[in-house]
């Protein structure tokens, strides 16, 4: 029969949990064994001198009982209630001592020869020892829990505050990875050289100073980008000016078609360039999807069939969203194979051709410009700009394989409005 692991609740793997068990095993541990060392020696001590007394007292019985005086009520012969060891030990000639219960009261008893195989004994009252030992017994377990309880409370503090840093840390950490470079961290102890360093301020100083030297970086490739294509811009509009002037010809056609491919690319990249300073600015409006759609396929010029599941209406940039769904169908008749289907349902579009499906990279990482695969064509910008015009508007595009082989791209809108009902198709 198989049995199941339980498996322990999230909160036990943070660290304030560990580090609270940790603190309370080792009090614990502590707490147990300094109660069993003052344990042993205040007992050692206590049942010493109980023992020395009873011993005294039984060495005077001895000689009274030699002297043939009379013996005191607490002291005799084979007395009842002497412990069978300790009877046994006395009559084979040796002394010793015992506690045991005398009517459920602690008695020390000593006991010695009395020839005759006999034993004299003599029984010491233990109360007050006994009583001495529980009470520093109840004691040692009172102030140990105290101990316990306080050293949890100040160790989970010290502790908690460590891990509210961590967390801070943590937090910032993902923020820079969702694209807020301009996130910080800011801990005071790494801000103030004066004031002693712990490993958390070392680890939030360096997260600083690598997101302000990632940021520095990222903002000079996107100067650079958009200098690039600003200076290209200009001799590209006279050459394009200059190719248009050009006599018919297969020659013209090609120059005309590489210098419409490097206005594009220019576009492209100032595009981009705009996308990473976030500098875009949203012109909302109530749009029909279906309708839409549709527009996109017709401006495309392509093949590309439009099914409506289920229309709607969003609140959205429709310039922003026609390039999305435009670069979208672009995409996949460039890199894949017919049928295209650009699918509508209610605020979830689709576009999904039937060729290899994305690339393993792509699926992994998400678009990544000027990376292409299979030999295809393109810069690989198309799906960088969809991806980052749908962050725009408040959308989220995901990239994924069709169940039945090809490529599918879905992007989900937020919906405004009671979606419509179902129409036909285009």
């Amino acid at each position: 029969m198989r049995r199941t692991l339980r498996r322990l609740p999230h909160w036990t793997a943070t660290l304030t949990w560990k580090a609270a068990a940790f603190i309370t095993v080792m009090c614990c541990g502590l707490a147990a064994l300094l109660g069993v060392l003052v344990h042993v020696s205040v007992t050692d001590q206590t049942v010493g001198e109980a023992r020395g007394r009873a011993l005294d007292r039984l060495t005077n019985v001895t000689a009274s009982y030699e002297a043939g005086d009379r013996l005191p009520p607490d002291a005799g012969v084979d007395l009842p209630g002497l412990p069978a060891p300790l009877r046994a030990l006395a009559a084979a000639g040796k002394r010793g001592t015992m506690v045991g219960d005398q009517d459920k009261h602690p008695t020390m008893w000593a006991a010695g020869p009395a020839g005759g195989g006999r034993a004299l004994a003599v029984q010491y009252d233990y109360a007050q020892g006994a009583h001495t030992i529980d009470t520093l017994d109840r004691a040692i377990v009172w102030s140990s829990a105290l101990a316990i309880g306080a050293t949890l409370l100040v160790g989970s503090f010290a502790v908690t505050r460590v891990t509210r840093r961590l967390h801070g840390t943590a937090q910032v950490a993902r923020r820079i990875s969702a694209g807020d470079l301009d996130a910080r961290v800011n801990d005071p102890r790494a801000q103030d050289p004066t004031r002693p360093q712990d490993e958390v301020a070392a680890v939030a100083g360096a997260l600083d100073t690598m997101a302000s030297s990632l940021q520095s970086k990222l903002l000079s490739e996107q100067r650079f980008t958009a200098d690039v294509a600003h200076e290209l811009r200009t001799p590209l509009t006279g050459l394009h000016a200059a190719a248009e002037l050009l006599p018919p010809g297969r020659p013209t056609e090609l120059v005309r078609d590489r210098v419409a491919a490097l206005r594009t690319l220019t576009e492209d990249l100032l595009e981009i360039s705009r996308l990473d300073t976030r500098s875009e600015r949203l012109e909302l409006d109530s749009e029909q999807l279906a309708p839409l759609a549709e527009r996109v396929v017709r401006a495309s010029g392509t093949d590309t069939e439009v099914r409506v599941v289920r229309d709607a209406r969003v609140e959205t940039d429709r310039r922003r969203l026609e390039r999305v769904l435009g670069n979208l169908v672009a995409n996949a008749h460039k890199h894949g194979a017919g049928p295209v289907v650009l699918t509508v349902d209610g605020p979830v579009v689709t576009v999904r051709d039937h060729g290899a499906g994305y690339p393993e990279y792509l699926l992994e990482h998400g678009p990544q410009r000027f990376r292409t695969e299979g030999g295809s064509k393109g810069h690989g910008l198309g799906l960088t700009i969809a991806l980052g015009q749908s962050e725009v508007l408040g959308a989220r595009l995901t990239f994924g394989d069709a169940a039945g082989g090809g490529a599918l791209a879905t992007l989900t809108l937020p919906q405004s409005g009671l979606p419509e009902g179902p129409s036909g198709a285009a």
